[in-house]
């Protein structure tokens, strides 16, 4: 089971949170606030973080940017504000999923699965990441074995969400995914996921990876399709 340090300051959500996590298993650390939670981080070492938004000092935006500084450590927002503007915003901060308040524990515990599952990818034939191995894309270096990726042989530090999109594009360079089939098969949400998880998460791996996130070269739009892998010479 994980350990998860939920960083939350309204004591309803912390026990309702907390309690349905611990029945299914789960070791649990609360921080009230963004800079006691960034503590806690070095202290309690979490497998995952769930973070709200609207939190006293520090704000969760920028506690997600200072853990996407360093870590790849999956973070999900948990947050009240379910507006579309904050949705993207809680993303592009480098969020691997947001999850609007109350949700269920079932939801909850859904979901988590699904992030830690792409912060460790399972090695079956149910996975949709290919076999291991070194490949190279002009400066992008690809460890499918090591699960690192490198630019100009300095590597990367990617969000578990961005490190599986970008095994799965490259797996096929030149197939075109839709945003659909991406929400499913890489954040495993095929019902109840929403297509805005994959455009952000586009976005952030652009300007980790390209040159020019502006003018892509390793992830590109289909216009009215979705995104395609290179290919790079």
């Amino acid at each position: 089971m994980a350990r998860v340090l939920l960083v939350e300051d309204d004591h309803a959500v912390q026990k309702g949170v907390t309690l349905a996590l611990r029945r299914r298993g789960h070791d649990v650390e609360v921080a009230a606030s963004g800079e006691t939670g960034l503590l806690a981080l070095e202290r309690f070492r979490p497998d995952l973080v769930l973070l709200d938004l609207m939190l006293p000092g520090m704000s969760g935006l920028e506690v997600c940017r200072r853990i996407r500084e360093s870590k790849q450590l999956p973070v999900i927002i948990l947050s009240a504000r379910g507006d579309e503007i904050d949705t993207v915003v809680g993303l592009e901060a480098g969020a691997d999923d947001y999850i609007v308040k109350p949700a269920s524990g079932e939801i909850l515990a859904a979901r988590m699965k699904a992030v830690l599952r792409r912060a460790v990818p399972p090695q079956d034939t149910a996975d949709p990441l290919p076999p291991g191995g070194i490949e190279r894309y002009g400066a992008l270096t690809v460890d499918r074995t090591a699960l690192l990726v490198a630019k100009h042989g300095r590597e990367l530090t990617l969000a578990p969400s961005e490190l599986k999109l970008l095994l799965f594009l490259s797996s096929a360079p030149g197939r075109v995914h839709s945003r659909p089939q991406l929400l499913e098969q890489v954040w495993e949400h095929p019902f109840y996921g929403d297509v805005r998880l994959v455009d952000a998460c586009v976005k952030r791996l652009r300007t980790r990876i390209e040159d020019e996130p502006r003018s892509p070269v390793y992830v590109q739009t289909v216009r009215g399709f979705g995104y395609r892998f290179g290919p790079v010479a």
